[in-house]
C-alpha cells in the first residue's frame, strides 16, 4: 500500500510513529501530540501535512469519543464552536495567500505560540483564572480555530482553557473529545475546498496509521496512570520545540 503513494522507508517510518502518538494524545497524555505536527510537516511540506494528518486525527478522535463519550461539557463547546468556525475559516483564507516556505513559518510560529501557552500554564496554573465572558469564548475559539486549522496544533490552548476552568479528567478527556471530533470535521470540506490538499494519498496514509493509532490509544488507556506524567510531559515540550525550531530554520 506505501509503494501505491510512493512512501519512502522513512516516510512509512514517521506515519507510523505520529499514529502512535496521535493515538496515545487521545486516550493519555494530549501534549504527545504536539511532535507529530512539525516532524510530519517536515518530511511531507507544511500545507500538504495538515491534509495527511487530518484523517488521522479523525480515527483518533473517534476512538477517544467511545471511552470518553459520557463525560463531555457541552455548554463550554456549544459556546466555542461558532467561535472556532470563524478561526478555521480566517486561517484558510489566509493560507491560501502564502507560499509552502512561509506556511512552514506560520505553522511553527502555532505550535511555537501553543507551547509558550503550555508551559506558561505549567508555572502558573495555581494562580490563573478564567473569567466567564463572551470575549474569553471568542479569543478562545477563533485562536482555536486558526491553530488548529494552520497546524492541527489547538490541543494546549484548548488544554489551557479546560484545566484553568477546573475541569477534571474525565469531563476534560471527554469534552476535549468531542470538541475536536466535530471541529476536525468541518475542517475536511475546508481544506478540500480551499486547499485541496486531503486526497487519495490521504486516505491511504491514514490507513496505513490506523494499527499504530489503535495500538497507542490502547496503551494510552492502560499507561495513563501508571507513567510518570510530568516527566513524559517534559521531555513531549521539549522534542516539540526542538523540533518545531528545526523546521523554522
Amino acid at each position: 500500500m506505501a509503494n501505491i503513494i510512493n512512501l519512502s522507508l522513512q516516510q512509512l517510518i514517521y506515519i507510523i510513529l505520529a499514529g502512535f502518538l496521535i493515538g496515545f494524545s487521545k486516550t493519555g497524555i494530549s501534549s504527545f501530540m504536539m511532535p507529530v505536527i512539525p516532524i510530519i510537516a517536515g518530511i511531507f511540506g507544511g500545507k500538504e501535512s495538515t491534509g495527511i494528518v487530518l484523517p488521522m486525527l479523525i480515527v483518533g478522535d473517534i476512538i477517544a469519543i467511545k471511552y470518553y463519550n459520557r463525560h463531555a461539557n457541552w455548554g463550554d463547546i456549544k459556546k466555542l464552536l461558532p467561535w472556532t468556525l470563524i478561526g478555521l475559516i480566517i486561517a484558510a483564507i489566509f493560507g491560501n495567500y502564502i507560499n509552502e516556505n512561509q506556511f512552514k513559518v506560520v505553522l511553527c510560529g502555532s505550535v511555537i505560540l501553543c507551547l509558550a501557552i503550555l508551559i506558561y500554564f505549567e508555572y502558573k496554573k495555581q494562580n490563573v483564572s478564567i473569567p466567564k465572558n463572551a470575549f474569553l469564548y471568542a479569543i478562545t475559539g477563533i485562536v482555536c480555530g486558526f491553530t488548529s486549522m494552520i497546524g492541527n496544533a489547538a490541543g494546549p490552548i484548548f488544554s489551557v482553557y479546560l484545566l484553568a476552568k477546573g475541569f477534571k479528567k474525565n469531563n476534560f478527556m471527554g469534552t476535549t473529545a468531542w470538541f475536536f471530533f466535530i471541529v476536525n470535521l468541518i475542517k475536511v470540506p475546508i481544506q478540500i475546498i480551499f486547499w485541496n490538499n486531503i486526497t487519495i494519498k490521504s486516505g491511504i496514509t491514514t490507513l496505513i496509521g490506523i494499527p499504530s493509532i489503535i495500538v497507542g490509544a490502547i496503551l494510552g488507556v492502560i499507561l495513563i496512570k501508571k507513567l510518570d506524567e510530568k516527566l513524559f510531559h517534559k521531555i513531549i515540550l521539549i522534542v516539540t520545540g526542538l523540533a518545531a525550531i528545526k523546521l523554522l530554520i
